[in-house]
């Protein structure tokens, strides 16, 4: 079924390709991650103009199979994304908050993922302004190197309550680095240290979702689904 997505940016006629998006095959694998995730819940990405799809036709599309979890890389995609997506949906910025963009976040509900002590740091700064509890997602490294808190940085934030001062944490999260090969020792090493630094965090924050999973790693089975899955 043809969907209206964003003008071409040549003409039709002088492309060398075309790419059709199909909504319907789109929200066909949605309920079928969802399924394999279950009970989990499952996100749906959207950074990157939704990895070129078309974020404007692909967010209402997975809203109506249900879906109320997004994440986009950047703000400025946080803020586009809110007005397609219902008011009660979650839109969490994988790479946190900018320098100066705090604003940003409260203005669209928002919810920044933390990756580092700066970005502690300058959330705990912004709550202490509002005079209230801001959400978060803590994200720690567990062996891709790419992004989240390292282990010591981890450590050090639990070691000091002082540090999460205003911080309402929401979810906790990692990042898979091999999850597409299936029997890669990666996965399982990951596996495990996700858990004990969920365990960790959980000690403080009870009841704090878990967010391993990739679309990968959806199939790798229920040890790595926790309660959010993040296809995309």
């Amino acid at each position: 079924m043809d969907h209206p997505l964003s003008p071409p940016a040549v003409p039709v006629e002088r492309a060398g390709a075309r790419l059709t998006v199909d909504l319907d095959a789109i929200r066909a694998n949605y309920r079928l991650l969802r399924a394999q995730a279950g009970p989990a819940a499952c996100a749906g990405v959207m950074k990157a103009d939704a990895y070129g799809l078309g974020m404007a036709a692909v967010a209402p599309a997975l809203v109506r199979e249900g879906c109320r979890v997004f994440f986009t890389a950047h703000v400025d995609e946080g803020m586009r994304l809110r007005a397609l997506v219902p008011p009660d949906a979650t839109i969490y910025v994988l790479h946190g908050p900018p320098p100066g963009a705090t604003r940003a976040f409260f203005e669209h509900d928002l919810v920044p993922v933390l990756n580092d002590p700066a970005q502690v740091a300058d959330w705990r700064a912004a709550a202490r302004a509002l005079g209230r509890k801001l959400p978060a997602a803590i994200q720690f490294d567990t062996g891709m190197s790419r992004m989240g808190l390292a282990p010591a940085d981890l450590q050090a934030l639990l070691g000091d309550p002082a540090q999460l001062d205003g911080i309402r944490p929401v979810l906790a999260m990692s990042h898979l680095a091999c999850a597409d090969e299936a029997a890669h020792p990666m996965n399982a090493l990951q596996c495990a240290r996700f858990r004990a630094g969920l365990e960790r965090l959980r000690a403080r924050f009870p009841g704090l979702p878990g967010s391993l999973a990739n679309s990968s790693g959806i199939f790798l089975g229920a040890s790595f689904h926790h309660q959010l899955a993040r296809p995309g």
